[in-house]
C-alpha cells in the first residue's frame, strides 16, 4: 500500500529574460510614483509602506506602450500555466483582467489576501533589493486543519503549511487566484518594485 498526493497547488516560475524591457519598466513604476496623485492618496490612506496604483490606474498597458509590451508577454506565460494546471478553457483564452505596480518601501509589507473574480494571479519583480520582502504562500487547507500536527522543520515543499519565495529582478509568479499569500516584511534599505496582476476566463 503506498501514499498517494492529491490536489495539487502550483506555482508557476519563469524569467522575464529582457533586461531591457525590465529596465524601462523600472523606469515607469517610478514616474507613476510620482505623478499618479490619487495613488499616492490611496495608499497613504490605507497604510501602504510605499506606493501602488492598484486603486488609482486600470489601464497602464494603453497608458504606456512598456506596459503593453509587459502584457504580451505575460499572456504567454498565462497560457502555459493554464495548460500546466490542466485547465479546459473551451476553446477561449484567459484575459488579462487588471494590473497594477508596486513601489514597496523599506520595511513594508502586504498582509495575506486572495485574488477574487480572477482564474490566475501573479507579480513580476522589476527590482529586489538584498533583503527585499519575500512571498509568502499558505497552504489552503490550513483552515480546515483543526487538531493537525505542526509540520516538521524538514518536511518536503508540498507538505510544508507555508512556503517562501524570494524573487530575483525578473521573475515572474503565476499561481491560481484562491491561493492565499502575502508580502513579508522586508529589512532591504531600497525600495522593491513589482508589477501584479489578475487574469480572468
Amino acid at each position: 500500500m503506498g501514499v498517494r498526493t492529491l490536489f495539487a497547488t502550483p506555482l508557476y516560475e519563469a524569467a522575464l529574460g529582457d533586461d531591457a524591457l525590465l529596465a524601462e519598466l523600472a523606469d515607469a513604476v517610478r514616474a507613476l510614483a510620482v505623478g499618479d496623485r490619487a495613488g499616492r492618496a490611496w495608499s497613504k490612506e490605507h497604510g501602504y509602506r510605499g506606493y501602488t496604483s492598484y486603486a488609482s490606474l486600470n489601464d497602464l498597458p494603453l497608458r504606456d506602450p512598456r506596459f503593453a509590451d509587459l502584457v504580451r508577454k505575460l499572456d504567454k506565460h498565462a497560457a502555459a500555466f493554464a495548460k500546466a494546471c490542466s485547465f479546459d478553457l473551451a476553446g477561449r483564452k484567459l484575459k488579462l483582467d487588471s494590473l497594477w505596480v508596486n513601489l514597496m518601501k523599506p520595511g513594508g509589507a502586504h498582509s495575506g489576501h486572495i485574488h477574487p473574480h480572477s482564474v490566475v494571479s501573479g507579480t513580476i519583480y522589476i527590482e529586489t533589493p538584498p533583503g527585499a520582502g519575500a512571498i509568502r504562500f499558505e497552504d489552503p487547507r490550513l483552515p480546515l486543519m483543526m487538531a493537525a500536527p505542526t509540520r516538521a522543520p524538514d518536511a518536503p515543499e508540498p507538505l510544508q503549511t507555508f512556503v517562501t519565495v524570494a524573487p530575483q529582478p525578473g521573475t515572474i509568479l503565476l499561481w491560481e487566484s484562491w491561493l492565499r499569500h502575502e508580502v513579508l516584511p522586508g529589512a532591504a534599505k531600497a525600495d522593491r518594485l513589482s508589477i501584479s496582476f489578475n487574469y480572468r476566463w
